[in-house]
């Protein structure tokens, strides 16, 4: 067998060796002529896997070491008998670390206290739940809006996208990159959404770049339609519009899910699935030897802020996004290293909190968020 892997994704080396040809690549290398006569693709969202890559080749099974799959071509895989699979959720808490520091970092920014505040979040899946959740725990009113699981759910539990625009204080988005359709994403947030905005929110976006209309966010900055913007995702990367760059309050070269954490559990999931694809034995392999932050033991004194600055400290302590805005500000131009020669990121799990003087309801939230004591 031969198995072509991205080489970007990390703890995969050696789990398919004793099973066969292993050829570890870039994303940008993985060609027809690599991939004729391979029987897998392990790859990430740089490498789009269409009819142009795949046609006439021996592969029979691609996996996404990502939660996203719109570099697949899915239509041209079914017919061709070429199955498929990504990562649905491997790097949800990520995202959900990148919000909640996103969201302490605005809020000392723009003098403003989270608890209280409303937050839409478009797009309900795995990572949407997991920030719905933590806003909620930070006291935030939070405002679903997921149409695909309203029609299925019903509509306890969701608004319209129209209440959002008009109620929320801050807008995130969640949703995958759907061209055509009833639950078409891309340009979602264009003219027309930003013209309809109520209370000049706060625009997040951290899943596809394409989901908002460039042209139409600086506008809308410019317009004071909004009253800020952060953007881990863009339109045409790696050769992002530099003026909006300059625009946002924060702008990171699409690390969101970036975590090891993630990166594991991704890796983890293609792997299982190629197993049980091909009856290789190794159905519960898991990624191992990730590594840990210089410091994983996090120390509050409850004299030295309210609950909102002491929640708001702890998280910053795992991950502070002003460090990947800063980088992306200094070079641009290096957005793809950026991205493949990321730091080390662990999630709240890894980090330990030692607490002094913090009351029990604020120590509560800190576990129900995720850290350990």
């Amino acid at each position: 067998m031969k198995f072509i892997i991205d080489d970007k994704i990390p703890y995969i080396e050696g789990a398919l060796e004793p099973f066969g040809e292993v050829v570890y690549l870039p994303g940008s290398k993985t060609t027809a002529k690599i991939v004729k006569d391979a029987d897998a693709i392990v790859t990430r969202t740089r490498t789009i896997c269409n009819e142009q890559l795949l046609n006439g080749s021996s592969v029979k099974f691609i996996a996404t070491a990502t939660i996203g799959f719109d570099h697949i071509d899915t239509n041209y895989c079914d017919q061709a008998g070429i199955k498929w699979t990504n990562a649905p959720g491997c790097n949800s808490k990520s995202v959900e670390q990148y919000i909640a520091s996103a969201l302490f970092v605005l809020a000392k920014k723009h003098k403003f206290k989270l608890k209280g505040k409303t937050i839409g979040i478009v797009g309900v899946g795995q990572v949407g739940s997991k920030v719905a959740r933590l806003c909620e725990i930070i006291g935030m009113k939070v405002l679903l809006n997921d149409p695909p699981r309203e029609r299925s759910e019903g509509p306890d539990q969701f608004v319209s996208l129209e209440e959002i625009k008009q109620q929320a204080d801050i807008i995130t988005l969640h949703v995958p990159l759907n061209m055509t359709g009833e639950d078409a994403t891309y340009h979602l947030a264009d003219a027309v959404f930003f013209n309809s905005l109520a209370k000049k929110p706060i625009l997040i976006n951290s899943c596809r770049g394409e989901v908002v209309d460039a042209a139409a966010v600086k506008t809308a900055l410019d317009k004071q339609q909004i009253s800020g913007l952060v953007l881990d995702c863009w339109e045409n990367e790696p050769d992002i519009d530099l003026e909006l760059l300059d625009k946002c309050d924060l702008a990171t070269p699409h690390i969101a899910g970036y975590s090891k954490d993630g990166k594991a559990n991704g890796t983890s999931m293609s792997i299982q699935a190629i197993s049980r694809f091909f009856k290789l034995g190794i159905d519960n392999w898991q990624a191992r030897e990730v590594e840990l932050p210089a410091q994983t033991v996090i120390r509050l004194d409850g004299l030295n802020g309210s609950e909102e600055e002491i929640i708001g400290n702890a998280i910053l302590a795992t991950y502070d996004i002003r460090d990947d805005d800063r980088a992306l500000r200094n070079d641009p131009a290096q957005f793809e290293k950026l991205r493949g020669d990321y730091p080390v990121r662990r999630e709240f799990p890894v980090f330990t909190i030692k607490a002094e003087n913090v009351p029990t309801d604020v120590l509560g939230k800190l576990r129900e968020i995720g850290f350990n004591f």
